[in-house]
């Protein structure tokens, strides 16, 4: 049950990304361009709902609705090298490819089969990621 329900809001998020133009890659273009607001109001609202959320979360103390367990965050700190780094790793790759890691599956569901070569990239980067950790500073 608990797949069924992750996948169907998988599915949802698809179809929203799809429907609101955020997998298109005309409007990420123009967002590079700085040619449109589109983006930068999603990408704003995103990260405001995001903001807003956990601080509820962490206000209330709320449990997960699927298991009952309490949602715990754990601290970061020292952590701004490491984001500014993959920041710009993910903005570099974000730009050539055209799509984000959220896109990449939508875009696929939608037929455009050329986006295979950029997930088999993205997949080829994990496993590089994965082998390489050990060595990078965390």
């Amino acid at each position: 049950m608990r797949t069924f329900i992750y996948f169907s809001i998988g599915i949802l998020f698809g179809v929203v990304l799809f429907k609101s133009e955020v997998a298109s890659w005309f409007r990420i273009y123009e967002m590079f361009q700085f040619d449109s607001f589109h983006m930068y109001g999603v990408i704003g609202s995103a990260v405001f709902c995001g903001a807003l959320s956990l601080f509820l979360i962490k206000k209330f103390q709320l449990k997960s609705i699927l298991d009952g367990e309490k949602i715990r965050i754990a601290p970061k700190q020292n952590v701004w090298k490491r984001y500014l780094f993959g920041g710009v790793l993910f903005g570099l790759g974000w730009a050539l490819a055209g799509a984000c890691p959220g896109p990449m599956f939508t875009l696929l569901g939608a037929g455009f089969l050329p986006v295979l070569l950029i997930l088999f990239s993205a997949l080829l980067g994990t496993y590089f990621y994965g082998v390489i950790r050990d060595k990078l500073p965390h």
